[in-house]
């Protein structure tokens, strides 16, 4: 191939870079075929890119982070609205949806961890649970045993009138 002929714009030998450094649990041909690249070609771009030109993200990936980074982080963006929270987000490597998403994990987590026994109306439905389930034990004993009773009954007037005749 001519060297003075570029087949792709340095941005876009860029982005499908930065797609291929930050592609999380994707593989690198998913990201060429995205891309509608060669893997070869996407392999040789990263072999022949320095640290300097591979874009960096100042933090790591969003499934990498603690809970204590994410809760943090959820309490940072709190209050910024969209386009704040946007230059937030790429400063950071991450996407309001990822926060949102954050969101809702610790907000299910908390009611999970707070309906243990601490609300009264669970744990009256708890207490009326097993009474009812002691209930309908004690019932299916004595339907058992009603039904005994009946066969037992029941053999008896057979041998009787065996014997009469």
């Amino acid at each position: 191939m001519n060297p003075s002929k570029k087949l792709y714009s340095d941005e876009f030998k860029e982005q499908a870079l930065a797609k291929v450094y930050n592609r999380g649990d994707r593989t690198i041909q998913a990201i060429a075929d995205e891309s509608n690249l060669s893997i070869h070609t996407l392999k040789n771009w990263m072999k022949s890119s320095t640290p300097a030109d591979t874009p960096t993200p100042l933090t790591k990936r969003p499934r990498d982070w603690r809970p204590e980074e994410r809760l943090l982080a959820l309490q940072e963006s709190y209050s910024l609205n969209d386009e704040a929270l946007g230059a937030w987000c790429r400063q950071r490597g991450l996407f309001a949806h990822q926060l949102a998403q954050w969101k809702s994990d610790f907000c299910a987590a908390t009611s999970a961890r707070s309906g243990t026994d601490d609300n009264p109306t669970l744990r009256s439905l708890k207490v009326e649970n097993q009474r009812l389930e002691r209930e309908l034990n004690r019932k299916d004993k004595a339907l058992a045993e009603a039904a005994a009773l009946l066969i037992l009954q029941k053999k008896v007037r057979a041998l009787l009138a065996g014997e009469v005749k």
